[in-house]
């Protein structure tokens, strides 16, 4: 993994728009070297990092990367969607690495804490990050969101503090050496890749064994007893300090559970507990993540929520529902299923996961990196769903799911969410105005 960032002029990214991406860019850019990139869409994110001075070309192909690049970094996704573009990459001449292996470079010689897991990874690398902003540790912070404070997914800071998030697709995580790992849960997923829950703990046990000090996990979850059966290493239990979560502007369980991974971060570096907790008090979430979008001119509330695991489906509905009973509004949730495998693999706790919603629609699957599968779907999951007792009508497109969201005629008694990984948060876009 040898690699002199030193020598680096110029850089070219392949999927520049990617989340986790656009931070190494911006990383790049602020060191003085030359970035440009490519992405299949624009987005706010490309928006952004044109407002930065990033030059960003709408497309993908071989022949927009510069011949005079020093490295090329790309998206672990290009090996699935585009393989010819991939080999072209290879067989260049020009130095390229993904971004996982990137992160390894910026996050190097770094006091690193990661934030693993299958659910809370985002949500908790924010509540982490701000902390240590907030009582003057200085971090550098890598978001797979938006920091509502920064409105960026990238802190630099001077300090050798180094908050990231460690995502576990395709073992990418492996590529980090944490000094500090947080582990929030772990659950199947990424079942297109992993064999099964034995595959994806040997993945996060791997990850145990690279990191230096400290692992903070829940040490009661039996998938994670069987994560750390041999590993020789410190372990802090976060739900110890559950009880001292103060009153959260975030709702749910689930979020009481990142701020508990937090605080377990705090009592490690020597912050009191009553300081790290003013500061997580006063965290407002980040983008996608039950993100409270805005009011319609016709007193619909609009929430949108990255959700796309059954177990995040339930944590986000019953999170509103904290804020909003049954019986005071009605919840509708447009959601669209992401990937095949994915919805395939989870498809029964896909059905029992709309329990605290009033109406559901469902888009058509995303499929991402996927070629379609005949055998799942999201109408067969609308039936499984209806045979359970929740309203539900999937739809064939977008036009007809906005068509018929524009014929309930919402009201102000009325919670509207757009769930989902991919492009469910367009249908508010295109129906409301807010």
């Amino acid at each position: 993994m040898n690699l002199d960032l030193s020598k680096i002029k110029k850089v070219f990214f392949v999927g520049i728009g990617g989340i986790g991406i656009s931070a190494i860019a911006r990383i790049m850019f602020l060191e003085g070297k030359e970035v440009s990139g490519s992405d299949m869409a624009v987005s706010e994110v490309t928006h952004e990092l044109e407002e930065f001075g990033v030059k960003i070309i709408i497309g993908q192909g071989f022949e927009l990367i510069p011949l005079d690049a020093d490295l090329i970094v790309y998206t672990i996704a290009i090996g699935h969607y585009d393989p010819n573009l991939f080999e072209q990459i290879k067989n260049s001449g020009i130095i390229y690495k993904s971004y996982p292996e990137m992160l390894h470079y910026v996050t190097n010689n770094k006091y690193t804490i990661a934030i693993s897991g299958t659910h809370g990874k985002t949500t908790t690398t924010a509540m982490i990050g701000k902390m240590l902003v907030d009582v003057g540790k200085d971090p550098s912070i890598i978001v797979g969101s938006i920091l509502r404070e920064y409105k960026s997914n990238l802190v630099i800071g001077k300090s050798e503090y180094f908050v990231v998030e460690a995502c576990e697709y395709e073992r990418s995580f492996l590529n980090i050496n944490p000094t500090t790992l947080v582990i929030t849960n772990v659950e199947p997923d990424h079942l297109d890749y992993y064999k099964d829950i034995r595959d994806i703990e040997n993945a996060f046990s791997e990850l145990v064994d690279q990191t230096k000090s400290i692992v903070i996990c829940n040490q009661n979850d039996p998938v994670i007893k069987e994560v750390l059966i041999g590993r020789n290493i410190t372990v802090v239990d976060y739900i110890k300090y559950l009880g001292k979560v103060p009153k959260l502007s975030v709702p749910g369980i689930h979020n009481r559970m990142n701020a508990a991974c937090a605080l377990a971060v705090a009592g490690i570096i020597g912050i009191e507990d009553t300081i790290a907790g003013e500061a997580l008090a006063n965290f407002q979430g980040t983008w996608r993540r039950l993100e409270k979008r805005g009011v319609t001119d016709t007193g619909v509330i609009i929430y949108d929520d990255y959700a796309h695991h059954p177990t995040e489906v339930r944590a986000s509905l019953q999170a509103l529902r904290e804020l909003y009973p049954k019986g005071e509004k009605r919840i509708v949730v447009i959601f669209q299923p992401h990937l095949y495998s994915r919805t395939k693999a989870l498809f029964d706790e896909f059905v029992t996961c709309f329990d605290q919603a009033d109406q559901v629609y469902l888009l058509p699957i995303y499929f991402a990196r996927e070629a379609p599968d005949p055998e799942i779907s999201s109408e067969k999951l609308a039936g499984a769903i209806k045979e359970h007792g929740v309203d539900v009508t999937a739809f064939e497109d977008f036009k007809e799911a906005e068509e018929a969201i524009k014929a309930l005629n919402l009201g102000p008694n009325d919670i509207f969410v757009t769930m989902g990984a991919g492009e469910a948060y367009k249908v508010a876009d295109h129906v409301f105005i807010f």
